[in-house]
């Protein structure tokens, strides 16, 4: 696994940002190349590998992401990025690095493989919808399954989640425009104060989860800005609020948008200032099918051994993945896998402090082995 490493590390050196990643692209397809593996592109800078494609068996699919974040990375690695302002700081270098990794062990072992195994390289997962322009490009055409996983820095590294239905929250993002009338600050009376409506609208959606949503139905609004430029003396005519929500349900996300509106349009009034709410819809839900989760929970215990599932991580995790497009077209599933060995890899994803832990390459290149009916590595 050292080349692997050396290829992760150097895909880390070299990040690129959602739909911009040619040089990724570029490295894939060379190590396929150099993998006797016959691949083609697939939504521009994604790719698709396909291995035994004459198998009698079932069709899966195994998938990896590679697109980086815009975040200047902190972490201090000897490997860190070259690009300013852009970080691979979600492990999709190692995500893509392992996929690697299983695309020359099961090349090694194509004939013994009992069904076709499709390797997707996908771009554009940070907010870009690759997922979607994947399918809409013919990635899953033929394809009976899909497994995934991410790396999960708050699970212990040897544990893993995987359950039955949500495993990801669904998300979306939202804008608020304020308009009041500015003025001087010795004169509140004659102005409209957009600062203190976003005050208001703040605290007030805090209620949507806290009192407009059933408590067994798991949801986030988080208020993540608010912009108001002026001088101190200056009450200005304008300010700009913005924010993201998290959904386990997705038929709650029509719920939480209409609260959102309802709540920042008339509290604003209250205060007389006028509010506009813009809505964008981003992720559903990450919901994985029964069977295949249980394929794969049986391949995670016999990989991690009897103690593989993490005890203290609730379902589902309130981030958000785009592999729930796959899940809404075919049967499959994605498992979160720990990270923190205690040696530096318990920063959180999107930190950017973050690196990726090595050490899931190998684990996971023989969990991706167990799913395709290989020998093991």
């Amino acid at each position: 696994m050292d080349a692997t490493t050396t290829f992760r590390r150097a895909l880390h050196t070299h990040p690129e940002l959602t739909w911009q990643e040619e040089e990724t692209a570029a490295a894939v397809r060379a190590g396929l190349n150099s993998a006797s593996l016959t691949w083609r592109a697939c939504a521009g800078t994604g790719t698709l590998a396909t291995l035994a494609p004459g198998a009698a068996g079932r069709h899966i699919a195994l998938r990896a992401d590679l697109d980086a974040l815009p975040i200047t990375e902190a972490s201090g690695r000897q490997w860190s990025s070259a690009n300013p302002g852009c970080m691979h700081a979600c492990g999709h270098d190692g995500h893509t690095a392992t996929l690697m990794a299983a695309a020359f062990w099961l090349k090694q072992h194509e004939e013994q493989l009992p069904g076709p195994v499709t390797l997707l390289f996908q771009p554009a997962e940070e907010g870009g919808h690759g997922a979607k322009k994947m399918i809409e490009d013919g990635a899953l055409k033929g394809i009976d399954a899909i497994y995934g996983w991410h790396n999960w820095p708050a699970i212990p590294f040897g544990q893993a989640l995987c359950p039955d239905g949500a495993v990801m929250a669904g998300n979306g993002t939202f804008e608020i425009f304020l308009k009041g009338q500015g003025g001087h600050a010795s004169q509140p009376e004659a102005c409209r104060d957009p600062v203190l409506a976003a005050s208001a609208i703040t605290l007030a959606l805090q209620q949507i989860v806290a009192r407009r949503l059933a408590p067994q139905h798991a949801a986030v609004v988080s208020l993540t800005s608010i912009e108001a430029p002026s001088g101190p003396t200056v009450i200005p005519d304008t300010a700009k609020m913005g924010g993201s929500i998290r959904l386990a349900q997705s038929e709650d996300r029509e719920i939480i948008n209409a609260l959102i509106e309802d709540v920042a349009v008339n509290t604003a009034a209250a205060y007389g200032v006028s509010a506009e709410v813009r809505l964008q819809p981003r992720y559903d839900a990450t919901v994985n099918h029964a069977s295949e989760a249980a394929l794969m929970r049986a391949a995670l215990h016999a990989e991690l051994g009897a103690d593989w599932q993490t005890a203290n991580t609730p379902t589902p995790i309130m981030a958000s993945e785009d592999f729930s497009y796959y899940l809404k077209e075919i049967p499959g599933a994605f498992a979160l896998i720990g990270a923190d060995d205690g040696k530096g890899h318990n920063i959180p994803c999107h930190s950017p402090r973050y690196d990726f832990n090595d050490s899931l390459i190998p684990i996971v290149t023989r969990l991706y082995a167990r799913l395709a009916g290989a020998p093991l590595p």
